[in-house]
């Protein structure tokens, strides 16, 4: 049974930067869905677009895969398909949670508990970055990308999902008090707000939507463009 997050619940006075631990990986499911509008949604279509691109014998990529959503949601839509699909990332205590739910709900998952920047890529039809890219130093995230398009097949998705900040300053500060509201309205208080977002400083590091899609041109995806948008959150394909 999925914990409460109360991680930001009392006052801490040696608050610790956000890490993807044994604390917080009891409390994740929960975290996520009252964290990220529009998350489930997000999630049933990373499925629904694996789908309709991957290819028999490729590979599928789950990049950052912490529990596993993305990668069981990929599963179920492609079931019965002839393809492997790898989950990623460095923390432990996800890998070793996400090894239990696959083992539960009967699915087949090649699990490397190693970093995205070194782990191995080939022959891909589908790559996932959900809400991942943005935990990756910034000057890593060029090389990283070109990676992953360098292992795609002709006609490969990348589904890159990512918080967002916005350059205009009047749209950052609008969309940033919508995102609070819609933490509060889902039980978090203002305390929990403050204290996950002094956790996240200088470890989250987003970018506007315009250099997410340079970067990906730049790299070698032919077509990008946003297909979800939620205040500061938003999720792109690039089409290889």
């Amino acid at each position: 049974m999925n914990k409460t997050d109360t991680i930001y619940a009392s006052p801490q006075a040696d608050l610790q930067r956000f890490a993807f631990d044994e604390k917080v990986v009891e409390v994740f499911p929960d975290m996520i869905q009252r964290s990220v509008p529009g998350y489930a949604t997000i999630i049933a279509m990373t499925g629904v677009m694996a789908g309709r691109y991957a290819k028999a014998g490729s590979n599928c990529y789950d990049l950052g895969c912490s529990l596993g959503a993305s990668s069981l949601a990929i599963s179920r839509e492609t079931r019965g398909r002839d393809l492997q699909l790898i989950g990623v990332d460095n923390s432990a205590a996800m890998i070793e949670r996400c090894r239990e739910y696959c083992t539960q709900s009967n699915t087949d998952i090649e699990l490397r508990c190693e970093s995205i920047q070194d782990t191995a890529l080939s022959n891909a039809s589908v790559v996932v970055l959900n809400f991942t890219l943005q935990f990756v130093p910034e000057d890593q995230r060029q090389t990283l990308c070109q990676r992953i398009s360098d292992a795609m097949l002709p006609g490969g998705i990348l589904i890159l999902s990512e918080k967002i900040q916005f350059a205009d300053a009047h749209l950052q500060e609008l969309n940033t008090d919508l995102h609070h509201a819609f933490k509060r309205a889902n039980g978090y208080s203002d305390l929990e707000v403050a204290q996950k977002r002094s956790a996240l400083e200088n470890v989250l590091m987003p970018e506007t939507l315009s250099a997410h899609q340079q970067r990906l041109k730049a790299c070698g995806f032919s077509s990008v463009d946003v297909w979800f948008q939620c205040f500061n959150f938003a999720s792109m394909v690039a089409i290889k």
